[in-house]
């Protein structure tokens, strides 16, 4: 059985990320040593979470040509959820990468002097000669950085000899570690990250302030988001129940047809119909500050949340001081709910003149106000 030991170097590389005001940030350095031949890897990452660490050891694999039976590392957070010595729980994504490559994770044991001795031993020896070359250079980019790492990395394998085995690393692994690897997989893995969230009454689920549409008999439940650089996964008890293109747009959504409802079928206790009469309830303004909201959405069930948020702002401000806000947000032309905080907490609906709710509001016309009948 060949083994790959993996860890972070306890210390960092400075490099120098503005040349004229002279800022510097800590490059971590990550270490891949085979347990046999000594064959090592390293490179430089930004951080020590779960990304770098999944991409390092996809490199590491690839410098190695091929797929160790194990892989062990020292009791990191990044891998290791929950240390134990019989059962240790593995970082879920952690896990994913390895049963992609069909491969194992077995961390040192916690409280095991000896285990921890390999793993911190195999990596403090690729650690003195990396770190003790590198500590007098000066880097202008990550980039800079690992290529002077990966010169250094093949100086060591290739070029400097073990004296007591009269070979080379690079000889060794060909030798001791080689046959025994596994193939590459065709694709590399694609590093996912786990999120726990709520779908909204409106069927969509939130990643990084944009809005993915799930069936709508999901609303209100929990469930777990898979989210790679391209997709956006939801699943709900372990089946996938949606999957989106991701997209970066803030506050915006990605809604599929199959998803939606009818235009009128209730969510929960909420729908147009009650939106449209709570609003008119607070004021003139707000209701066509709602009705505007609705009509700018390609779905009106889109806009359920936002004016959801809205009205339930009376509570706080009281209603009178919300249908101010709802006046000045459509004079400057702004629907969102975020604004209409703002406006709030700025106290910037009290700048002008303060109408009682439903007092003379003069109509708003817009040529792309659907009107009541629009959702009937």
């Amino acid at each position: 059985m060949n083994i790959l030991f993996v860890d972070y170097a306890g210390d960092t590389v400075p490099v120098v990320i503005d040349r004229l005001k002279g800022t510097v940030r800590r490059a971590q350095i990550f270490v891949a040593v085979m347990g046999a031949s000594n064959f090592s890897y390293g490179e430089a990452t930004w951080t020590q979470g779960l990304g770098d660490w999944i991409g390092a050891h996809g490199r590491a694999f690839e410098a190695v040509g091929g797929v160790p039976n194990l892989l062990v590392p020292d009791n990191t957070k990044v891998a290791v959820i929950k240390a134990c010595l019989y059962d240790p729980q593995i970082n879920r994504t952690y896990a994913a990468m390895a049963a992609h490559y069909d491969t194992a994770v077995l961390p040192a044991r916690p409280r095991k002097p000896r285990d921890k001795a390999k793993v911190e031993g195999c990596v403090l020896i690729v650690e003195r000669w990396l770190l003790g070359r590198l500590r007098h250079r000066i880097f202008y980019s990550l980039a800079e950085l690992n290529a002077a790492t990966a010169d250094l990395m093949t100086r060591l394998n290739e070029e400097r000899v073990i004296r007591r085995l009269g070979r080379t690393r690079r000889q060794l692994l060909e030798e001791l570690d080689r046959p025994k690897l596994k193939p590459l997989p065709v694709e590399p893995y694609v590093f996912a990250e786990w999120r726990i969230r709520r779908v909204g009454i409106d069927y969509h689920v939130e990643v990084d302030k944009h809005f993915y549409s799930v069936p709508f008999r999901f609303a209100r439940q929990e469930v777990e988001a898979r989210i790679t650089a391209r997709t956006v996964e939801v699943f709900a008890r372990g089946e996938r129940i949606a999957a989106h293109l991701r997209s970066s747009g803030n506050g915006g959504h990605t809604t599929l047809r199959d998803h939606m409802p009818s235009s009128h079928r209730r969510h929960g206790d909420w729908t147009i119909d009650r939106i449209r009469k709570e609003a008119t309830l607070v004021g003139a303004a707000t209701g066509i500050l709602c009705e505007l909201i609705l009509e700018r959405r390609s779905h009106p069930e889109q806009g359920f949340r936002t004016c959801i948020g809205i009205l339930r702002l009376a509570k706080p401000f009281g209603a009178l001081r919300l249908e101010a806000a709802a006046e000045r947000a459509i004079e400057i032309g702004t629907l969102s709910y975020g604004s209409v905080r703002s406006i709030l907490d700025k106290r910037l609906d009290q700048a002008g003149k303060r109408r009682e709710p439903g007092s003379d509001v003069a109509p708003i016309l817009h040529p792309n106000i659907r009107g009541p009948r629009y959702y009937q």
